[in-house]
């Protein structure tokens, strides 16, 4: 091995299995490592030490071996400030800039230790100069950047901070405890989404609803529309599709054609969704139909109502859409990622691909709920990287009523 660099670990390394991840890294790729320095911390607060002498055949091995260290929290040790430089032109990013994960990250800027605001994941660093202040670092996303902007390249100067073990074990949000249930979902979990969703409305937080089709169809609407008038939805990412099927509900009393209640096939049922759309879009928008009073029910009448704010993400695969649905890709990307950012507690229920939209944006500290039928999409949706989710397969039909009867009765 021809040549070496020293990093450092400190804090719950050895519960948390960082340590051990790490030494697996250097190992998996190639290298070889020396611990120079070990220290266990004696007790249940107090950290742990580690300093390891990373070695590599070549300087471009030793450098990718040194970015998968970083990324799970290993710092070089005597660090020097990040290397920055301009981008070449707009929507182009240096050669080697960093990329991003989603665990809290600060860069060392002038000698000081900066931290990264809007933390997500695959974005580049950019460092933004603040006059006599110290200057702010933030992700970008590459269409983003712009001619000129000092972007952070290669790992110096870089410290991310994965999420530990928590030493109060955290119920069921703690440390990677969520899990998947594939049981009916209990009362004692269902107790414990509410009260941190009671936590998140007396601290004045933020709590996040991803919302899919699926919750119209199998009867969790009203209980959703109740959840939001009570004031514990404030804020609604989904697709064009959840809105029409919502406004179908309310219009013609059917979902894809077909009567929830009585789970019969009107007349001209599957032509029920396009002729909301339509008369929708003739009135103007969603606020325009609950101004007229055609709207007098159901989530979006609710967010309506009581000023929650929305999303509503177009696709290729839409029809009208309606006229609130962002069909410009990055503008709906745009106004996701802003939810995100202000999200303390995102439900994600039944939707794969508007969940995993908004995942991308979220920080691994923010508490997560996953919900679906399928027991695969529930698992890709916890493997976003959050650090405290918990995940249940159970029809959405059936955890929103319970949900809402312990928030409200």
């Amino acid at each position: 091995m021809t040549v070496a660099r020293t990093v450092e670990l400190e804090g719950h390394i050895i519960d948390s299995g960082t340590m051990g991840h790490c030494f697996g890294v250097v190992m998996d790729m190639g290298g070889e490592f020396d611990v120079e320095e070990f220290e266990v911390g004696r007790h249940k607060h107090a950290e742990s030490y580690c300093r390891l002498r990373v070695m590599a055949e070549t300087e471009s091995d030793l450098r990718a071996i040194l970015h998968e260290l970083n990324q799970q929290g290993a710092t070089v040790a005597d660090p020097r400030d990040a290397t920055l430089e301009e981008a070449p032109e707009d929507g182009v990013v240096p050669v080697e800039f960093y990329s991003t994960t989603n665990h809290p990250t600060a860069v060392r800027v002038g000698g000081e230790w900066i931290d990264v605001e809007n933390v997500e994941m695959d974005c580049a660093l950019v460092v933004e100069p603040n006059g006599e202040s110290s200057p702010r670092v933030t992700t970008r996303v590459l269409n983003a950047v712009e001619e000129g902007d000092l972007v952070v390249t290669g790992e110096t100067g870089i410290r991310v901070e994965p999420p530990e073990r928590p030493r109060d074990g955290g119920g069921s949000f703690g440390f990677m405890q969520g899990g998947v249930s594939s049981e009916r979902p209990s009362a004692s979990l269902i107790e414990e989404i509410a009260d941190e969703m009671r936590d998140v409305r007396e601290a004045d937080g933020t709590v996040l609803v991803v919302c899919g089709p699926a919750i119209v169809h199998s009867g969790g609407r009203n209980a959703l529309a109740d959840l939001v008038s009570a004031g514990f939805i404030d804020a609604l990412s989904a697709g064009n599709g959840f809105a029409v099927h919502d406004l179908e509900r309310d219009l013609y009393g059917t979902s894809l054609g077909v009567d929830t209640e009585s789970l019969e096939h009107p007349r001209n049922g599957h032509k029920h969704h396009i002729y909301t759309i339509s008369e929708i879009v003739r009135l103007g928008g969603i606020e325009a139909a609950v101004d007229e009073g055609v709207v007098d029910e159901g989530v979006m009448y609710e967010c309506i109502e009581n000023d929650v704010p929305y999303v509503l993400a177009g696709s290729i695969r839409d029809d009208g859409p309606l006229p609130d649905t962002i069909t410009d890709a990055l503008e709906a990307q745009n106004a996701i990622r802003e939810q995100a950012h202000e999200a303390d507690l995102v439900l994600m229920l039944s939707t794969l691909l508007h969940s995993v939209a908004v995942g991308n944006c979220l920080p691994s500290t923010t508490k997560t709920v996953c919900v679906d039928i399928n027991p695969a999409t529930v698992t890709q949706l916890l493997d976003r990287g959050s650090a405290q989710a918990v995940g249940l397969v159970t029809d959405i039909g059936a955890f929103l009523p319970m949900l809402r009867d312990e928030l409200l009765e």
